[in-house]
């Protein structure tokens, strides 16, 4: 039985996948996109049901293929997501097998290029581009021991406030997730408490342009990471038409803000004493960018109305002032834990040497030490827009270049002439 051979495989049909295949087809490089369940899978199944995009429907797409049917400045929701990858795959032909899980990836022995065992048989590529994002394994603190009286979740398995049993809500984690969640948990009427950490929280939007806008302006989604910052996490909502996230007027709406969360004795929960730190820090992340647009516009001669209401703080609530450094669970009346804390990369079927003592790919704007393996989706993968939809479009254009340029290499063969003379 002859086994199936490619040059290029792509492992993943999300939005890196699908960008990935894009490029490699304009470059004429035969390749094959496999995904272990259906195109954009996590949108569909590992994310709550009121999600919208973080970014505005005109900047977080593909140059080639607008939103149908979606006002530019809107934010798309998860199924308008989902579709809108489903199409472009058929605009663009990528070549995708679903249902098809890729168990191991070994450098064959001898010869050029890698076998893969998937579970549908194997097959060997000249090229591997692992492209399955960052959002792989779920992270729950081993922290809070399993229950029958309470309800823990990942972020990934909420879905709505009716799948929660009756009682308060403890959110874990105030990124972009874990605040969306908390404020819809609110919303519906549930008593919560929201545990907030480091972070940074950027404007909505400021002088009538939305915040990705000005990112854009200003040059910073071309920032490179900064050494200990690449995981500080981003409050920031395209959720109820789009509004800035600002934890004070979350209080104010009755919603219990707690610190970080460090430990749990005998049902009572622990929290840092660090939460008027940390929305002092993300106010000055947030004034930090109005004061830079602020410059840009004067510089630039740019007729944007002025917002001085931006700058304005809310009172600190009591919870801010008085914090809670201790909160007994039951009787809080907690009968559920969401944990917004983010994922870890699992990368244990690519079975060759890229990776650091910590089990992070090694690479260079994806390109690794090890010829013929690259790594996509990633965040920061090459600069601050990497693990944005049109981020990964350009990272995919990089390597697909890459990849084209190593099989010019690969292909060369001296001219009959040439061997002729140095014979």
């Amino acid at each position: 039985m002859t086994t199936e051979s490619i040059d290029t495989l792509v492992v993943g049909g999300g939005q890196a996948g699908l960008a990935m295949s894009e490029h490699l087809s304009h470059g004429g490089l035969p390749h094959l996109v496999l995904e272990r369940d259906r195109i954009a899978e996590r949108w569909r199944t590992e994310r709550w049901d009121s999600l919208v995009a973080n970014g505005p429907a005109w900047h977080d797409r593909f140059p080639s293929m607008e939103f149908p049917d979606l006002d530019p400045d809107a934010f798309a929701s998860k199924t308008e997501i989902t579709d809108y990858f489903e199409a472009y795959a058929e605009q663009i032909a990528a070549p995708v097998r679903c249902g098809v899980e890729v168990i191991a990836v070994k450098r064959n022995i001898g010869r050029p290029g890698f076998h893969v065992e998937t579970s549908a048989g194997g097959l060997n590529a000249n090229s591997i581009v692992a492209a399955t994002g960052p959002f792989q394994r779920p992270i729950i603190p081993d922290l809070i021991p399993k229950c029958a009286e309470l309800l823990q979740l990942h972020s990934n398995a909420y879905r709505n406030p009716e799948q929660l049993p009756t009682g308060a809500v403890m959110v874990i984690g105030a990124g972009s997730s874990g605040t969306q969640i908390a404020d819809e948990l609110l919303r519906s009427g549930r008593r919560v408490y929201l545990s907030v950490g480091p972070h940074d929280r950027p404007p909505r939007s400021y002088r009538g342009r939305d915040f990705v806008w000005w990112l854009g302006v200003l040059g910073k989604w071309d920032a490179q990471a900064t050494p200990g910052k690449e995981h500080v996490t981003i409050a920031v909502s395209g959720a109820y038409g789009g509004r800035t996230v600002d934890f004070r007027r979350l209080a104010d709406d009755g919603m219990t803000l707690v610190g970080m969360t460090t430990t749990f004795k005998d049902g009572v929960l622990s929290f840092a004493p660090d939460l008027a730190d940390n929305l002092l820090n993300g106010d000055a992340n947030y004034l930090s960018l109005l004061d830079e647009a602020d410059s840009w516009v004067v510089r630039n001669g740019v007729d944007l109305p002025e917002e001085p209401e931006a700058r304005k703080v809310c009172p600190n609530a009591d919870c801010v002032t008085r914090p809670i450094l201790e909160l007994d669970l039951v009787k809080a009346g907690v009968s559920s834990i969401i944990w917004a804390t983010g994922y870890a990369l699992d990368y244990s079927w690519l079975k060759v040497d890229v990776f650091d003592e910590n089990g992070r790919p090694k690479h260079l704007r994806g390109i690794t030490s090890e010829p013929g393996v690259y790594f996509l989706g990633l965040p920061w993968l090459s600069r601050r827009g990497s693990s944005f939809i049109w981020g990964v479009w350009h990272d995919a254009k990089y390597l697909a270049e890459h990849i084209l340029t190593q099989r010019t290499y690969l292909d060369y063969r001296p001219s009959s002439k040439r061997i002729t003379e140095t014979a």
